[in-house]
Formats: structure tokens, C-alpha cells, sequence
């Protein structure tokens, strides 16, 4: 069954990928961009993703709701079906990257239950990157079993987004984090940052806003390959709390716990 699932949805993001996205990518018009909210951008192609995808999730599954990001946007009593059985759909993931014509950005897709993520996929629209995972039946890399690895450099590699952190909380990443660590900038792409935590890339990264189309897929495929995600208080991550800030991700549980204990404040 899972076999049969990963072919259907691997082949309907890629279809989405072809030609919805891409064909638009660099081709935006300045009137196809909005605002919809500070730091978050929304395109015409976002809701012309989410509707053939979730065109495409209905035939493969149509006895669950679905949650996409745009839909919940305008209706958010959609939101419920997160504590339920659900599709959540995150059409284009970094589309403040989109948007400007660069690189990185993907779609995500998770399946969940009862508030608990059961399955996720993240597809990288650019490279065709195919990350998988299924809850008890490890993480998968096009195909292939893969295993969380660090970087191996000393400090520790840190992406720390500052989006969504008050003045006192960034206070706390210069004082308490910096020194420990190797800053790198974020990509703007829970489809992008959760690879790199897991391929040797970056350590340890850390997240404020929580929402469940971003990280449902993400935190499962980190921890399924060995690598650890979970709020700070080192509780796990359920998709029906997108309203509750905080969710650490590392490449290993010992970097995830270094990084809890110092950051502390955040």
C-alpha cells in the first residue's frame, strides 16, 4: 500500500511541478504576487497548485479532508480537520523565493490523524528530489533508504531563522547561540532545510512559526531517518498545534539537545 501511495503521489507532484509551476517560474507578472501578510507571499500559481493537487489527492484518497495552505488562508475553519483525518497541502513551499524568481522551493505534502503526522512527502520542483517517510518505516531519498548524517564540522552548522523572533529572542541567538555555532542563512524552504538537515548540509535549525503545511512532512522524515525534530520542551510536534511557537530539527538527538539547552529564551 505504501508503495502504491509514494508512486501516485511522487507522479502527481511531479505532474503539478510541470505544469503548473514551473512554466511559471520567472514568468510572473507583478499583479500575479500579493501579500498576505508581512513576510509571507502568495502567487496565482500557489491556488493553481493546491486545486490540482487537491484534485489529485481526492482520487487517490477522497474519504479524508483536505487542509491546503491557501484554502485555509481564506476559510479557517478548514483548520479543524487537522485534529482529524487529513491531507494537509503546502502547494508551493518558499514562495517568497518563488516569487522572486530564485531558487529554493517545492511542494510538500502530509498525511495525518488524530493530530499526528502518519506519512509526508517533499519534492524539490527544480532538482526532482523525492523525500518520503512513513510513521514506524524509516526515511527514504529518491527511492533510497537514507540515514540522518552531520556535517561533521566543529562548531556545529546552525540555521537559525529570525523571521518570526522579537528583538529578546534575537538578543538570545547572538548571546547564547552564536558563539557555539556556525551561523548559515536560511533557505525560506522547510522543503529545502529539512534535507539539509538530514544530507549533511546544516546541524541544527530552528523554527518559530510552526505551521503544519511547512513542517508536518519535514519533522517526520528527520526523525524516521534518525535525526531529531520536536518542540523545545522536547515534546512531540502534532499538526493540530500550529498556533504553538518553537520546533527544533538536528541531524542527530545529541546536537538536539545541545541546542535546547542553550537556546533557552527563544
Amino acid at each position: 500500500m505504501n508503495n502504491s501511495i509514494n508512486r501516485e503521489i511522487h507522479e502527481l507532484m511531479a505532474l503539478v511541478s510541470q505544469r503548473v509551476i514551473l512554466p511559471r517560474f520567472q514568468n510572473l507578472r507583478t499583479g500575479e504576487i500579493n501579500e498576505k501578510a508581512a513576510n509571507d507571499l502568495v502567487t496565482v500559481v500557489d491556488h493553481e497548485a493546491e486545486a490540482m493537487l487537491a484534485e489529485g489527492l481526492a482520487r487517490i484518497d477522497g474519504s479524508i479532508a483536505i487542509v491546503g495552505e491557501e484554502a485555509a488562508h481564506d476559510d479557517p475553519a478548514i483548520l479543524r480537520h487537522l485534529s482529524a483525518d487529513c491531507w494537509i497541502v503546502d502547494p508551493i513551499d518558499g514562495t517568497h523565493n518563488f516569487a522572486h524568481g530564485k531558487p529554493p522551493f517545492g511542494i510538500i505534502i502530509a498525511q495525518a490523524s488524530e493530530g499526528e503526522c502518519q506519512a509526508g512527502w517533499i519534492y524539490d520542483c527544480l532538482s526532482g528530489r523525492f523525500c518520503h517517510a512513513h510513521r514506524g518505516g524509516g526515511a527514504f531519498l529518491n527511492g533510497e533508504p537514507v540515514s540522518a548524517r552531520t556535517t561533521g564540522e566543529n562548531p556545529p552548522v546552525a540555521a537559525i531563522s529570525r523571521l518570526f523572533l522579537s528583538d529578546e529572542q534575537c538578543a538570545t541567538v547572538d548571546a547564547h547561540l552564536a558563539p557555539f555555532y556556525r551561523l548559515v542563512d536560511i533557505p525560506r524552504c522547510a522543503a529545502e532545510q529539512y534535507p539539509r538537515l538530514a544530507l549533511g548540509q546544516n546541524d541544527v535549525s530552528s523554527f518559530q512559526r510552526t505551521l503544519a503545511w511547512d513542517h508536518a512532512a519535514g519533522v517526520l522524515w528527520l526523525n524516521e531517518a534518525g535525526g531529531k525534530a520536536a518542540r523545545f520542551d522536547g515534546s512531540a510536534y502534532r499538526v493540530d498545534e500550529q498556533n504553538k511557537p518553537g520546533l527544533i530539527g538536528a541531524s542527530s538527538p545529541a546536537l538536539w539537545d545541545q541546542f535546547a539547552e542553550r537556546a533557552l529564551g527563544l
